[in-house]
């Protein structure tokens, strides 16, 4: 169990949302993505949308889309 964030490899959203896990040294795994939305099959599988980041807390049993409300979620609930 744990912390899994699907990304895409330039992707500034991202990379906002992977600085703010190392910021606060959260645990987690990233699945990297392909560009194209048609090929993010396993992104939609898990969210119900293509868009990246997708932030999967297995703990908590949480998923969530959007850079906002992950950096706000990792605030308010990961960060120690």
């Amino acid at each position: 169990m744990g912390i899994i964030l699907y990304a895409l490899d330039g992707c500034p959203f991202c990379v906002k949302v992977h600085d703010a896990l190392e910021a606060n040294d959260i645990e987690y795994e990233t699945e990297w993505t392909e560009a194209l939305h048609s090929k993010r099959d396993e992104v939609k599988r898990v969210s119900g949308q293509r868009g990246v980041p997708v932030l999967i807390d297995e703990d908590h049993g949480v998923t969530m889309a959007e850079s906002a409300n992950i950096l706000q979620y990792i605030d308010q609930t990961l960060a120690r």
